[in-house]
């Protein structure tokens, strides 16, 4: 029987050694960033030849947020995101033109913020609508949908407010958890079931969080491109997630690993959910009341239900529900804390980026183990059972939250 023979390699076949770079391969290296430096300068020198079309200047600011210190006082602060400079001259309440100060007065420089500060006596609880006048006649408006005072940081309203993100946020996945016992006494096909419908509470949450995200992107200057910001946050921390958890969590701890990361998306979710909750009551547009909190608390106590779900073939002690409970619900407590005092929509959409792309890392993770139990048991992967289980999650979500939009 022949053999194929191998033939040895010619010499000076072997591979090159690295090199580097002589002094030429970084001159030819930066010989386009050079010449591109010098195009951009001949534009701005000369206008690119298209001076004589460019119209009359563009002058753009937008309102951040607008604040009631005190009785008779009202604060807007704006961010120039326009093209260039902006010099505020004027400004109107209710249709008047009222004196002000500015903070720094003068000129707005592109992408610079300035607070405008005008003695204005506003009636609680009615609506008034400020705008403001450029220099060359442009006109922002804002407006306050109802005249409360921005509260001023407290011990006792920082208590209070703590108390609201217990409600609306530790509470309701504590209740939810309560649950474990009763799930740990489920058959195979039941327990598939409470993981499918945990796919659809997160699905829910998912869509949920995307639209908090939007949402707030939407107030935020142009220049930060705020849904991109969303999405390219959200892909980063999936992709974060998905890098770390690529080393495999061994054996036993790896449902523990599913539920701590379940908690986290969720708790990044409701960090968004209370700086709803506190920019709103800033504003006046929230009545939190008795029917509000008990809305949030059932329409968020099938959270603890998804925490808890990958763990019931191990229990892994008190402690570990403790911390999980802490890590999905105090988020609530700091956003809220957030939103009334110090409300920044960058952070917020950053946020709400972050657990958008952990949410969707826990989707694939449980929908793993749902593949994983189905196919151990001989069954498909879509089923009535997983099919029940989704729709079932995204139902509860869906419904309940009648009782919290507002």
């Amino acid at each position: 029987m022949n053999t194929p023979s191998v033939l040895p390699e010619p010499a000076g076949t072997a591979e090159p050694a690295h090199k580097r770079l002589s002094g030429t391969a970084w001159g030819l290296a930066l010989l386009p960033l050079l010449l591109l430096g010098l195009v951009l300068a001949y534009i701005v020198v000369t206008g690119g030849g298209l001076s004589d079309l460019a119209g009359p200047p563009v002058e753009q600011v937008k309102v951040q947020r607008i604040t009631l210190p005190q009785p008779g006082v009202i604060q807007v602060e704006v961010v120039n995101d326009g093209p260039q400079a902006v010099t505020i001259a004027q400004v109107a309440v209710d249709g008047a033109y009222w004196t002000f100060t500015a903070e720094p007065p003068g000129v707005i420089e592109r992408f610079g913020r300035a607070t405008f500060t005008i003695p204005y006596p506003w009636v609680d609880a009615e609506t008034h609508v400020v705008q403001l006048i450029t220099s060359l006649g442009a006109t922002i408006d804002a407006e306050i949908a109802a005249a409360v005072q921005s509260p001023r940081m407290t011990l006792d309203l920082f208590m209070r407010f703590a108390l609201v993100g217990l409600y609306v946020g530790i509470v309701p996945i504590a209740l939810g958890m309560l649950w474990y016992p009763l799930m740990r006494r489920m058959g195979r096909r039941a327990m598939n079931f409470i993981l499918a419908l945990t796919i659809g509470l997160l699905i829910y949450l998912a869509v949920g969080t995307w639209l908090d995200a939007t949402e707030f992107a939407a107030e935020l200057p142009i220049f930060w491109q705020g849904v991109p910001l969303v999405l390219f946050v959200a892909a980063f921390t999936l992709g974060v997630i998905l890098a770390v958890t690529a080393r495999r969590w061994g054996g036993t701890d790896y449902p523990l690993g599913t539920s701590y990361r379940i908690a986290l998306g969720i708790g990044l979710h409701n960090l968004g959910e209370g700086l709803a909750i506190g920019a709103a009551f800033v504003s006046g547009q929230a009545a939190l009341g008795v029917t509000l909190v008990l809305g949030f608390t059932l329409h968020n106590i099938t959270e603890g239900v998804g925490i808890a779900a990958p763990l019931v073939r191990r229990n892994p002690g008190l402690k570990h529900f403790l911390l999980l409970g802490a890590l999905a619900g105090s988020p609530a407590i700091l956003g809220t804390w957030l939103g009334s005092f110090a409300f920044d929509p960058v952070l917020a959409v950053i946020f709400l980026g972050v657990g958008l792309g952990a949410i969707l890392q826990v989707v694939w993770e449980v929908g793993k183990l749902v593949a994983r139990d189905s196919a151990g048991a001989g069954d498909s992967l879509v089923n009535w059972t997983t099919l029940g289980g989704v729709v079932a999650g995204v139902a509860i979500m869906y419904f309940t939250a009648f009782l919290v939009k507002f």
